[in-house]
Order: structure tokens, then C-alpha cells, then sequence
């Protein structure tokens, strides 16, 4: 396998306890809104991860406080980010912080935050 040079991941919250279905709503809204905000504002970035296969990937958070000190870190270095709020119309109550995305962007820039996170 090569070796991609951008990436996106995606940070969900595992004290939650979503279902699969949940999970799987939540990590699409936060993989397509941090794309569009790297398409808008880092355009390179965005078509090189598109031309290289969109590489994503997905980890653990194990808290809110911790999907916030990950989006603070993310915007520090100016990569896009993503946190998503649920609309509270299943599973959760309104509000409930449920994942971040980050990127795409450079993976030795993503690895900088998400690099010792535990994969999902």
C-alpha cells in the first residue's frame, strides 16, 4: 500500500454509545462538511486527496472535552475542520457534540493531532 500524503479523519465519540446506523449518519455529516470547507478555503489540499483516492480515517474520542482540545489543536495548525451537533431526532438529545472532522489536509500535519488516537 502506498503511502498517502493527504488524509482525513474523522474523531467519534465512543461514550456516547451510538448505533452502527448512527455512527455511520454522523461520520458521513462530518467527512463531507470538512470537505467542503478544505474545498473552499484549501482548494490544493482538497483536489490532491481527491485525486489520490480520499483517504479517510477513523478514530476514538473518548469524551466532548476531548472532540473540543482536538478541534482547538486542528485550527491552531489551520486545517479544516467539522465538529458535528445532532439534531436530537433519534438517538440523542439536541446538541450532543458526536464527532469531528478534520481535513483533508497534508498527513504529517493530521498525525501532529490524531496521529496517537486509537483507531475505531
Amino acid at each position: 500500500m502506498s503511502e498517502f500524503k493527504y488524509k482525513q479523519v474523522i474523531v467519534l465519540r465512543v461514550d456516547l454509545r451510538m448505533s452502527k446506523g448512527k455512527i455511520a449518519a454522523q461520520a458521513g455529516h462530518a467527512a463531507v462538511s470538512a470537505a467542503e470547507q478544505a474545498r473552499k478555503h484549501y482548494s490544493d489540499w482538497w483536489k490532491a486527496w481527491i485525486e489520490e483516492g480520499q483517504c479517510k480515517i477513523a478514530v476514538k474520542a473518548g469524551s466532548e472535552q476531548e472532540l473540543l482540545e482536538l478541534e482547538l489543536k486542528a485550527k491552531k495548525l489551520k486545517l479544516p475542520t467539522a465538529l458535528i451537533s445532532d439534531r436530537g431526532l433519534t438517538e440523542l438529545p439536541p446538541g450532543t457534540l458526536t464527532c469531528l472532522g478534520i481535513g483533508p489536509a497534508p498527513s504529517d500535519q493530521m498525525d501532529k493531532i490524531t496521529g496517537e488516537l486509537n483507531l475505531f
